[in-house]
């Protein structure tokens, strides 16, 4: 191996390790976005209760007017059934809501809050993992040029030696 290659080899690693370490630190640069959108979430969960609990409220007071109107006799009668079915609906959409906001918290931020923790913990020991792995590599390869060197400076040493008898017994030869 040349110097040339050796080179190569070491832009190379050093690519490929500045890569995955910018990688990395997107991964962390990113946590405070979604640490954000979780806790934006949360806030979002729980105006979405309050509403829920109020439209609970107003409805019960609503349905109160609508039975008191069914129950008085007259025209009022009809009014009182129309609000009765009007009660009906809108509590059909509490329900609705009542369900997303159950599910907004159940699917996706208590499991994304758990995600974040994992990541932080993974992306860390990635991290880690990387720098220890990265400097041992690093240290083979200039170990094993460094061997490739001396091996090569040997051969050299054994050709020119090698070529230096036959030049002797070349010109020996030739003079005799």
């Amino acid at each position: 191996m040349d110097n040339i290659n050796l080179e190569s080899v070491e832009k190379e690693c050093g690519a490929l390790g500045g890569l995955f370490q910018a990688i990395v630190n997107d991964m962390k640069c990113s946590y405070p976005v979604w640490e954000d959108f979780s806790a934006k979430a949360t806030k979002l969960h729980s105006q979405l209760r309050t509403t829920v609990l109020a439209a609970v409220a107003f409805l019960d007071a609503f349905q109160k007017v609508a039975d008191t109107a069914t129950n008085t006799r007259g025209a009022t009668r009809d009014i009182g059934s129309a609000l009765t079915r009007m009660c009906m609906r809108h509590r059909s959409i509490e329900a609705k809501l009542r369900h997303f906001t159950n599910a907004l918290m159940e699917s996706l931020i208590t499991p994304l809050q758990d995600r974040i923790e994992d990541w932080k913990k993974t992306a860390n020991q990635l991290d880690k993992d990387h720098a220890k792995e990265y400097k041992r590599s690093r240290h083979e390869i200039k170990k094993k040029s460094s061997d490739t060197l001396k091996l090569q400076k040997k051969q050299w040493q054994k050709n020119k030696h090698f070529m230096g008898q036959n030049y002797r017994f070349f010109f020996y030869v030739r003079n005799h």
